[in-house]
């Protein structure tokens, strides 16, 4: 069955169609959940969160762009819904600080460990710093998706850098005094 037609039985509440869907889709969009949840167990909860509401609103995917993209965008808002009830960004309200760039030596540094100190960064830095860095979000975009303003998603980024920066900088560190 084509994606167009696992579509269209989805728009029919066919339960296998959703089944199809969920196992074609379900690891790419939980690794998009890890990024923007503080546990293995949150980014679950999250997942599931996310294919629900992309099976009640499925009726509204109108076939223009990619549908994995209709997904993700779905996916995203979820984790974030959770973050505005929680009302991470509610106190925030930074003033800019320096840009900061974060230099990655791919050969030097582990996959796992990278994902290891993002998922580290408190709440109101990662959520920007994915957005931004990996997702591709703008500053403005971010700030609608939050509801901050710009300023604050710039400096929460800036400061998410800054973090990084430190741990890569320590994990060298860390990596030269044990070979040394």
């Amino acid at each position: 069955m084509s994606l167009d037609q696992l579509i269209q039985q989805c728009k029919k509440n066919d339960a296998t169609a959703q089944s199809q869907i969920y196992k074609l889709y379900a690891s790419k969009l939980f690794s998009l959940c890890l990024k923007y949840s503080n546990s293995y167990v949150d980014a679950e909860d999250t997942l599931q969160d996310a294919f629900l509401t992309i099976f009640k609103k499925i009726e509204q995917y109108r076939h223009q762009g990619s549908f994995e993209g209709w997904m993700k965008r779905i996916t995203i808002n979820t984790a974030l819904q959770k973050y505005r009830k929680e009302g991470v960004f509610d106190l925030v309200n930074e003033n800019q600080i320096e840009d900061v760039s974060v230099e990655i030596d791919d050969d030097d540094i582990a996959i796992d460990f990278l994902l290891k100190i993002i998922q580290e960064l408190p709440d109101r830095y990662r959520l920007v710093f994915n957005l931004y860095a990996l997702d591709g979000y703008s500053h403005n975009d971010i700030a609608e998706m939050l509801n901050i303003n710009v300023g604050t998603s710039k400096s929460n980024l800036a400061r998410a850098r800054m973090i990084l920066k430190e741990k890569i900088e320590n994990y060298h560190v860390n990596q030269r005094s044990q070979h040394s």
